[in-house]
C-alpha cells in the first residue's frame, strides 16, 4: 500500500507531549481511571475481575449493548467495535472499496477519511467547504458530482476541524441523495452528543438510512482517548461482514480492560458529557473573546458543536512558522 504520511499525526508526534501550552488536540479533557471507576459503585472490583484473555472479535456483548443504546434502529449485532475510530476508518476503506471506485469526501477533513481510499486505488473528489460560507455543505454541488462509479459519500458532522453542524433538513436531503443514487454513506459522528444546544443534535445516520455507516468513538465526546475504543453502527450486513472479516487481519479483537471501562463510561455518559460540555462552553467563551480582540490577526467562525474550531491566520507567514514562534 502506497499511503502518504499522516501529516497531522506526524506534527503531533513532535509537539503534542512537550509543548508548554497545547491548543491543537481534538478530544475533550480526559479522566483518570480512578475518576471513571468512582462514577459507579462496584466498578473497581469489576475491573479487578476482568479476564485478560482474548475478547470477542466484534466486541463484548456488554459493550455493544451500551453502544446500541445510543441509537434507535440498531441492536448489538449491528455494532462492530474497533481499536479507535482510526481502525474503523482504515478497515472500512479497505474492506468495502475497490480500485477505481469513486469516493466523495467532505473537506477539510481528518486525513485518513480520504488518504486510505486514495491508497486503495480509489478516485477522490473533495466536497470542499469555505470559511466565507460558514463551512456549509453545498448539497446541489454534491449531486452534480456523483459519477456512475461513485460508491461512497464520506461526511463528518459535527465537523472536525471547523465545528460545523448541518441542519436536520440538510441531513435528510443528504440521505435522500445517497438513497436515490444507491450510495453508501460513511458518516463520521465522533462528536455526536457534544452539541452546544441539545436541540441541534442530528439523528444518527444509521438510524435514518439502511446503507449508512455511523462512526463513533470514546475519544472525542467522552474524552477517553486512552481506551482506544471506537465502533461502526450499520444495518448493511454486507458492509458489516466485510469489515468483521477484515478485522481478523488488523487487531482481531479489543483490549478487555478497555472494553470494560468503555461500557462503564457509556452507562455513566450523562455525567461525563455534561462535564465535558461545561468545559467546552466555558473555553469557547474565552476563545470568542480572544478572537474578537485580535480580528486583525485571525478570522473566526465559532463552532456549533464538538471540542475543536478552525480559526484562520491573516498574517503573511505560514501556520507552521506562527505555531513555532
Amino acid at each position: 500500500m502506497n499511503i502518504q504520511p499522516f501529516t497531522l499525526e506526524r506534527y503531533f508526534a513532535q509537539y503534542e507531549f512537550n509543548a508548554p501550552y497545547l491548543l491543537c488536540t481534538s478530544d475533550c479533557e480526559s479522566l483518570t481511571v480512578g475518576e471513571l471507576l468512582a462514577l459507579e459503585p462496584g466498578a473497581a472490583e469489576g475491573l479487578q475481575q476482568c479476564w485478560l484473555g482474548y475478547t470477542e472479535s466484534q466486541g463484548s456483548p456488554e459493550l455493544r449493548t451500551e453502544i446500541a443504546g445510543l441509537y434507535h434502529q440498531i441492536d448489538l449485532d449491528d455494532i462492530l467495535v474497533h481499536a479507535g475510530a482510526e481502525e474503523a476508518i482504515f478497515n472500512f476503506m479497505n474492506a468495502v472499496l475497490d480500485p477505481g471506485d469513486h469516493v466523495i469526501v467532505h473537506s477539510p477533513c481528518y486525513q485518513s477519511l480520504y488518504e486510505v481510499a486514495r491508497a486503495a486505488g480509489c478516485q477522490l473528489t473533495r466536497w470542499a467547504t469555505a470559511e466565507a460560507e460558514d463551512w456549509t455543505l453545498d448539497l446541489a454541488w454534491l449531486e452534480q458530482h456523483i459519477q456512475p462509479n461513485t460508491k461512497v459519500i464520506v461526511v463528518n458532522c459535527p465537523h472536525n476541524p471547523t465545528g460545523y453542524l448541518m441542519s436536520q433538513d440538510a441531513q435528510q436531503q443528504l440521505i435522500e441523495i445517497a438513497r436515490r443514487h444507491n450510495l453508501l454513506l460513511f458518516f463520521d459522528e465522533v462528536y455526536r452528543g457534544l452539541e452546544y444546544r441539545p436541540e441541534d443534535q442530528l439523528p444518527a445516520a444509521c438510524d435514518l438510512y439502511e446503507n449508512a455507516i455511523s462512526l463513533g468513538v470514546m475519544s472525542k465526546t467522552y474524552g477517553l482517548a486512552g481506551l482506544r475504543i471506537g465502533w461502526i453502527a450499520t444495518r448493511n450486513r454486507e458492509v458489516y461482514q466485510a469489515m468483521a472479516a477484515f478485522k481478523d487481519y488488523t487487531t482481531i479483537c479489543n483490549s478487555a480492560p478497555s472494553e470494560y471501562l468503555a461500557a462503564l463510561a457509556l452507562r455513566q455518559k450523562g455525567a461525563i458529557v455534561e462535564r465535558n460540555l461545561e468545559i467546552a462552553k466555558h473555553n469557547l467563551a474565552l476563545l470568542n473573546s480572544f478572537f474578537d480582540r485580535h480580528q486583525a490577526i485571525f478570522s473566526w467562525v465559532p463552532p456549533k458543536a464538538g471540542a475543536i474550531a478552525f480559526p484562520g491566520l491573516k498574517l503573511n507567514q505560514s501556520v507552521e512558522a506562527f505555531c513555532a514562534d
